[in-house]
């Protein structure tokens, strides 16, 4: 898989750090582009946000629908809900990102990964086992869609993680989300957890305690 095109926004002229944000299935890297401002970081926090398109490729749940996908999915089960190999590859291209943001300049203890849903899973594997000492985790909406990710990590435990779950959300269940963070918190990784009354979406609340965890993993 290539490197993929990519939206950018940085929130002040010279970048200390670099958060890279994927998107969720079958939206594009425009998805979280009107979130920066919202964010409201303080002014001496200069980010540059990262956003990529994933591929367009067939989706088995949707029908084998063309589609920009992270990997497929064949059901919304334990089993069906990842394609190992596909996951495996946009987890590569994940790290293909954070050594160009290093070849940039951005230390990775300066780059945070991020995602939503699918983009999340993606995000929690490549976090756990790359080889950058990357500054955190941002998992939005999502799940560990490898079941064995926590036990086999290859990060340092003092990851700073951040995970958020829609209460109603009526696509990937909040159980799934919950399980996941005890596994982390279980493989002794410390993860600020919230929970928001919202469906599979970000809501104003979830975007303000973005704001001050990025704003204490930059401190």
């Amino acid at each position: 898989m290539q490197t993929p095109d990519t939206v950018e926004v940085v929130t002040g002229e010279t970048p200390l750090g670099s958060v890279i944000w994927l998107h969720g299935l079958g939206a594009d890297g425009h998805d979280f582009e009107a979130i920066v401002p919202e964010l409201r970081l303080p002014e001496n926090l200069s980010l540059r946000f990262v956003f990529p398109h994933a591929p367009v490729q067939p989706v088995t749940i949707n029908g084998g629908m063309a589609m920009r996908s992270w990997y497929d999915i064949s059901s919304f089960d334990a089993e069906g809900r990842a394609d190992r190999d596909g996951l495996l590859q946009s987890s590569a291209v994940l790290e293909d990102l954070i050594s160009r943001e290093t070849d940039r300049g951005i230390a990775a203890e300066k780059i945070v990964v991020a995602g939503f849903s699918q983009g999340g899973a993606v995000a929690i594997h490549t976090a756990l086992h790359t080889r950058h000492n990357i500054a955190g985790l941002m998992a939005l909406s999502t799940y560990m869609a490898l079941p064995d990710d926590a036990e086999n990590a290859t990060r340092h435990t003092d990851l700073p993680i951040f995970m958020a779950h829609g209460s109603f959300d009526p696509v990937l269940r909040l159980e799934w989300a919950r399980a996941s963070a005890d596994k982390l918190i279980e493989a002794g990784y410390t993860v600020e957890w919230h929970k928001y009354p919202m469906a599979h979406a970000v809501c104003p609340q979830e975007i303000a305690d973005i704001s001050i965890w990025l704003s204490k993993v930059y401190a």
